[in-house]
């Protein structure tokens, strides 16, 4: 059945792929994003579907901006969010305002309207480094940086607005989600714009290991998590419930691209000692048994594809390889 549904940080790299895959599947999309003078899109601008929807900029930490934008849905996917870990050292009062008051903001819109489905987004980083493997959603959350510590927050906010207000809202959680149009803050675009630009590759610590979802796959996680009718209430984890290590994954990645370059630890981007995530690694039963939900891209496929998408001059031209993850 068509929706009308509102998408908060729709001009970013999984709101703009989340986005198209909404349109793509017969949906109307209020697509909201952070209001600037220049009235740019950002990556919905390189959309299929950007003559498909209706865009409302304004600001997640906004009251009213947010109340504007979500009258007349049926549904909101809340991606709206500050994600970069580095910058959450710096400023860790930018993530409490728009991570825990934006979040704040949306679910109280949501109670106010009566909105009948809700999908706050949180993240893998909200369990630490794994106690035990793989992760599950009963997994104890471990805030180790402030952008962390900010989405264990969102998630707790959200979950007593459903305990509080019977608010219909799901927690999707994923694990680490890469593809085309990735901020270069991310591992996978560094790696990939340092191979084309530098005769060595720079990056932090190589030993923790990440599980890794090809952004489509992270997609049509969400939409079924949206379109089931239990898990309210829930946290849900989507991930492929498999690991690497950033070492293992940058010689992937060269191997791919037929570049033999060395890999170099860089003091200044390594994360301080303690709030290092070493492992993360999904355990996606919950999604897997609660939804119709089965990932189609192996880490060989979407690396592939992410790999052609920065191979495009026009593509590559946004990243800067000395960008610090």
């Amino acid at each position: 059945m068509k929706k009308k549904i509102l998408v908060t940080g729709a001009c970013g790299f999984i709101g703009s792929h989340l986005t198209e895959y909404l349109v793509h599947k017969g949906h109307d999309v209020v697509a909201f994003d952070r209001y600037n003078s220049e009235g740019s899109w950002g990556w919905l601008e390189h959309t299929s579907v950007k003559n498909d929807v209706e865009v409302a900029l304004g600001d997640i930490r906004d009251f009213d901006s947010v109340l504007h934008a979500a009258r007349d849905v049926d549904g909101i996917f809340h991606l709206a969010a500050l994600i970069g870990i580095p910058y959450s050292y710096t400023s860790p009062l930018a993530y409490i305002r728009t991570n825990i008051e934006g979040t704040y903001n949306v679910l109280e819109v949501a109670r106010m309207l009566n909105t009948p489905e809700l999908i706050v987004t949180s993240t893998s980083e909200t369990y630490g480094s794994a106690q035990y493997v793989p992760i599950d959603e009963l997994h104890p959350k471990v805030g180790q940086s402030p952008y962390a510590a900010s989405k264990v927050s969102a998630d707790q906010l959200a979950m007593s607005y459903y305990l509080s207000f019977n608010l219909p809202v799901k927690i999707a959680r994923p694990f680490n989600t890469y593809g085309p149009r990735q901020s270069a803050r991310a591992i996978i675009p560094t790696i990939i714009s340092q191979a084309f630009s530098k005769k060595f590759i720079q990056l932090g610590s190589l030993h923790p290991t990440r599980d890794l979802t090809y952004v489509k796959d992270t997609c049509s996680g969400f939409y079924e998590i949206f379109r089931s009718n239990k898990l309210y209430g829930e946290e849900v984890n989507i991930g492929m419930s498999n690991e690497i290590s950033i070492e293992e994954l940058a010689n992937k990645i060269l191997k791919k691209m037929k570049k033999d370059l060395p890999i170099k630890t860089e003091g200044k981007r390594l994360r301080p000692e303690k709030s290092e995530v070493n492992r993360l690694f999904c355990d996606n039963q919950k999604i897997i048994k609660s939804t119709k939900w089965s990932p189609e891209y192996t880490l060989e496929k979407g690396l592939e594809e992410t790999i052609a998408w920065f191979s495009e001059p026009s593509n590559l031209a946004k990243y800067k390889s000395t960008y610090q993850v």
